[in-house]
C-alpha cells in the first residue's frame, strides 16, 4: 500500500509497477484526505491510495521502486499480508508477477470479465 499526492503520479508509479511485472494490479482510490504528522506539524492534503498486489518474494523491490518513482521524501511503503484468497485469483497474481509469462489452460480458455469488458485471466 502506498499513496501520492497527485493522480498523475500514482498512474505512473502504477504503470511501472505492473509494466514491470513487480504487481500483477495496482488499484488507485481518491481523491483521499490524509491527515497527519510532518516535522512537527499536522498536515491536511488530499492523496490518492495505492493498492499493489504482488508476492511476497517481490516486496523488497516493490518497495525499492516505489521510493525511486516517487517524489515524496518518506514515501508511505506498507505491506499487509492475506490470511488467504479465492485460488483462481492467487493464481493469476502469481502468473502476472512471474518474471517470464507463464502459459497456463485458464489463460487461454478464461477471461474475468467487469461489466461486460475483458479482464484478468481467471
Amino acid at each position: 500500500m502506498s499513496t501520492a499526492g497527485a493522480e498523475p503520479q500514482a498512474r505512473l508509479i502504477a504503470r511501472q509497477l505492473v509494466d514491470e511485472r513487480l504487481a500483477a494490479c495496482v488499484n488507485i482510490v481518491g481523491p483521499i484526505r490524509s491527515i497527519y504528522r510532518w516535522r512537527d506539524a499536522v498536515e491536511d492534503e488530499p492523496e490518492f491510495l495505492l493498492l499493489i498486489k504482488t508476492r511476497a518474494s517481490l516486496l523488497g523491490r516493490v518497495e525499492r521502486r516505489v521510493i525511486e518513482l516517487h517524489s515524496y521524501e518518506v514515501p508511505e511503503v506498507l505491506t499487509l499480508a492475506p490470511s488467504g484468497g479465492s485460488a483462481a485469483y492467487l493464481g493469476w497474481l502469481l502468473e502476472s508477477t512471474a518474471s517470464e509469462p507463464m502459459r497456463t489452460k485458464a489463460r487461454a480458455t478464461s477471461k474475468r470479465s467487469k461489466s461486460g469488458k475483458s479482464g484478468k485471466s481467471a
